[in-house]
């Protein structure tokens, strides 16, 4: 599987001013790390609490241009994310991860050509194994994210919308 190839570079305030009866804001205070500007695409969600092992087994499949929204309890103690399998997610396809949690491995990450926003950084890892579910709807941050709905991020924030919005020219 090859990585997706680049997207338009997209700027969540514009998106909001041409269909702000449709997208929901996400409230919560997300960093942005990786190379694109911004990264949009179809959702998929999971829900974990330190553990990285779920996240890793979603992002080995193929992502087919989606985005990953990981809830993971907004828990900031261990990252469920690092340069390891952002790698793994940007070579399969995935568009980027949002994460209710921490990362590690910042730096990493942010010479990846993958988008991701999460709460916080650390260096720890978890070693407490858990299954994680897929493919709920979570709700966090004022926002439902529903496997499907569209995810929009750049630094500013993260809006869903339930379809794919049309992008100012």
């Amino acid at each position: 599987m090859a990585a997706a190839a680049p997207q338009p570079a997209i700027v969540t305030a514009d998106l909001f001013n041409l269909h702000p009866d449709v997208v929901q804001v996400c409230d919560l205070p997300l960093h942005q790390f990786g190379k694109p500007l911004s990264c949009f695409g179809p959702c998929e969600t999971l829900s974990v609490f330190e553990d990285h092992r779920p996240v890793l087994r979603v992002l080995q499949q193929p992502g087919a241009g989606r985005l990953l929204v990981v809830d993971g309890g907004g828990a900031l103690r261990v990252g469920v994310l690092g340069d390891r399998l952002a790698a793994i997610a940007l070579k399969n396809g995935w568009r980027g991860v949002v994460i209710i949690g921490a990362i590690r491995d910042s730096r990493g990450i942010d010479a990846l050509e993958i988008g991701v926003h999460a709460l916080g950084t650390t260096a720890r890892r978890g070693n407490r194994e858990t299954e994680g579910r897929a493919g709920l709807p979570l709700r966090f941050g004022g926002v439902t994210f529903t496997p499907g709905d569209w995810v929009y991020a750049d630094a500013d924030c993260v809006i869903t919308a339930p379809r794919e919005l049309a992008l100012p020219d």
